[in-house]
């Protein structure tokens, strides 16, 4: 199997989602990554998740989901064992990951500048709110506060609904994936070395596309749409019968094979739907002429035919539907872990959606215990079952 960052050693110390999931891609492309958790304690994604007993286990849902591969430790970096162990282990590494608010690790004595005279060529990445640097920089940050201050949430939803919540952890996962990037490509860089500063609220704004650049460039102010597409028309959700629909027929080419084959071709010579431009301008009442039709029949019906002729449409469906369509059950994008550690049954959990020669990139072991990997991470250092017993004892690990 294709694993790119095989050999790289990664020293995880994040919490919850936006780091975890960063290293959750980088473990999928073959870096060997070790999650370092508060002693006693670990992350604290090991208590969310819908499954109370799980949560209780320190093995909860929100954790299990992007930490398989991974090997755990503990450790107190409050302490002065756990500082030099830390110290130690970076000298291992080639990467180090944290997401503690700017600051915290300078003053801990672990900081980049602290790190970098141990190893000289260290990738050390702070995923963070705000950046390292700002009038926000020691805003405290979760995912719902980002998608508020970037402006997702004023333009979610419709002119009665917005500001909206997108309904998953836009701002985490999107600050994850932004860092993983920045530290594949710093890996590719020769001579190796450097300090990432990863913005969740920089890394959410760069991927809002129109909304941004149609203010910074054209001076429009970016305005919440629901679930119809601005730059074209008809082009949205539709309700069909026993649901929603999406349309997307931007082309004048599109918008032909749908009126035809909804038996509507006579829109077409309508003076309000001639342009592009009209059809925007006039969208409202064009849906209201699709509609009486779409609604006739199912939407998964009109999805298949539309897309046979070419014109881009989709059921709107359930997480549940759709994780059970052969489209994403068939393609190894889910992945089963038999009889898991600590939970007591198989789990599911999602991969990363890439494949790389016809395979999809996968781990062999699921989600760690707590601590799983102490014995095996610290005694590659030379530590003897003597000192780790004392350090267990002196609550270092």
């Amino acid at each position: 199997m294709f694993k790119p960052l095989a050999g790289t050693r990664v020293l995880d110390l994040t919490n919850v989602l936006a780091g975890p999931f960063c290293s959750h891609q980088l473990v999928h492309t073959g870096a060997e990554v070790i999650k370092v958790e508060v002693a006693g304690r670990g992350d604290l994604a090991r208590q969310l998740g819908a499954d109370a007993e799980l949560n209780l286990r320190s093995m909860g849902v929100s954790y299990l989901a992007q930490n398989a591969g991974k090997k755990s430790v503990t450790l107190n970096l409050k302490h002065p064992d756990g500082k030099r162990l830390f110290r130690r282990l970076v000298e291992t590494a080639d990467v180090v990951l944290e997401n503690f608010r700017p600051g915290v690790m300078t003053r801990l004595g672990l900081g980049y500048e602290d790190l970098k005279a141990i190893r000289p060529d260290l990738i050390y990445c702070a995923i963070s709110g705000f950046g390292q640097d700002g009038p926000w920089v020691h805003r405290p940050a979760y995912d719902q506060i980002i998608q508020g201050v970037s402006g997702a949430m004023s333009i979610t939803g419709g002119t009665d609904s917005a500001p909206l919540r997108v309904g998953y952890p836009i701002a985490d996962t999107v600050g994850g994936i932004t860092a993983a990037f920045a530290i594949a490509a710093a890996l590719n860089a020769s001579p190796r070395g450097a300090f990432i500063d990863v913005s969740m609220l920089e890394s959410v704004l760069a991927t809002m596309g129109w909304a941004v650049s149609n203010y910074l460039i054209a001076g429009v102010e970016p305005q919440p749409n629901g679930n119809e597409n601005p730059t074209s028309a008809p082009s949205g959700a539709f309700q069909a019968g026993g649901g929603l629909i999406n349309i997307a027929a931007n082309k004048d080419e599109q918008w032909e094979l749908l009126t035809d084959h909804l038996g509507l071709s006579a829109l077409r010579d309508r003076p309000e739907y001639a342009t592009r431009e009209l059809r925007k301008k006039n969208r409202y009442a064009l849906k209201a002429e699709l509609e009486a039709v779409l609604t006739t029949r199912p939407a998964r019906e009109w999805a298949r035919e539309l897309n046979r002729l070419g014109v881009p449409a989709g059921a709107i469906l359930t997480v549940p539907e759709v994780l059970s369509t052969p489209q994403i059950a068939d393609r190894g994008f889910l992945a089963r872990y038999a009889d898991v550690p600590g939970v007591g049954h198989d789990i599911q959990v999602a991969t990363t959606g890439i494949k790389v020669d016809g395979a999809p990139l996968t781990v062999d072991d699921p989600p760690p215990r707590l601590g799983q990997h102490n014995d095996s991470v610290w005694k590659e250092l030379g530590l003897a079952d003597s000192e780790l017993d004392r350090l267990k004892r002196d609550g270092v690990l």
